[in-house]
């Protein structure tokens, strides 16, 4: 499908929003992107006049409360954000005939480790959600919202994601890198790192092909976070060792999953192969080196 479409991207600041707009310049696409300073999603008439003004035939949601630990106490505020502000663009999109792309995350399954033996690929599109944390909880309220709304979607669940630029993973390793010989690692949490530039492209591929419904993006394999953090030290030529430890090591205010890796075989049955982890971990640690 070649069709010249207009997006409209929200969360345009943030990691993903940020892609998109390098992404949607490349490409030469049409498009309006706005950040959360210029574009509240809570706020109905905002959410109105900008897609009025923008006349857009796909609306791209990268608007999140992300902070998964300060969710906890901050429940309110992310539920607004990631439900209400979620509610409010697919009410708009679907009276305006629109499709709303927007963006989940793993966090929304149990991510119990039993899990893995139940589904050895990850967690399909269809498995059973049970958030362990707010954060979780509110994106699963908002894909309902989406679901439910009657607007025309693609809904991508995306795990562990890491672009050149924002607060990830990586980022966080490599700084830690630059002050310490050794950094504690967590190696029981299992998954696989989605990156932000395969993330556009497949989203932007499902699209074009027509597919909707729930999809998910990551890479492929499975890894731990201390297993993600040797590779990235290795691969950027770093003697920074892994001091590998467990979650009841390292307490944090929010819960985490210990089985976190997503089935692509949907994705797969799309036409769209799933990047290996340490492949894009390559490109990205390239994209970094060449500041884009």
């Amino acid at each position: 499908m070649n069709k010249k479409f207009t997006y409209l991207v929200t969360g345009a600041g943030g990691q993903l929003g940020s892609e998109w707009v390098r992404f949607l310049e490349k490409k030469g696409y049409s498009y309006k992107a706005f950040g959360s300073g210029e574009l509240d999603i809570t706020d109905p008439a905002a959410v109105i006049t900008s897609m009025n003004w923008v006349n857009p035939d796909i609306v791209i949601n990268c608007a999140a409360y992300t902070n998964v630990d300060r969710a906890e106490s901050e429940t309110e505020k992310a539920y607004s954000v990631n439900r209400e502000g979620v509610k409010n663009l697919a009410g708009a999109c679907r009276a305006a005939g629109i499709l709303l792309v927007h963006y989940s995350t793993d966090y929304v399954f149990p991510g119990k480790k039993e899990d893995e033996e139940i589904y050895p690929e990850g967690y399909s599109e269809d498995a059973e959600t049970n958030p362990v944390n707010q954060y979780g909880k509110t994106k699963l309220a908002g894909e309902r919202e989406l679901i439910e709304s009657g607007a025309d979607f693609l809904l991508i669940r995306v795990s562990w994601l890491c672009g050149p630029g924002g607060s990830n993973f990586v980022n966080t390793m490599l700084r830690l890198a630059s002050e310490r010989d050794t950094v504690n690692v967590v190696d029981d949490q299992a998954g696989s790192p989605a990156y932000t530039f395969d993330v556009v492209e497949k989203t932007d591929a499902l699209i074009r092909s027509g597919e909707r419904g729930i999809y998910h993006i990551s890479s492929e394999g499975k890894l731990t976070w201390a297993d993600f953090a040797e590779e990235i030290f290795r691969i950027s030529g770093l003697e920074t060792a892994v001091n590998r430890i467990s979650s009841d090591e390292y307490p944090m205010d929010a819960g985490r999953p210990a089985f976190s890796l997503l089935s692509k075989k949907k994705l797969i049955r799309a036409g769209l192969r799933p990047v290996n982890w340490k492949d894009g971990l390559n490109e990205l640690l390239k994209l970094q080196r060449q500041n884009v």
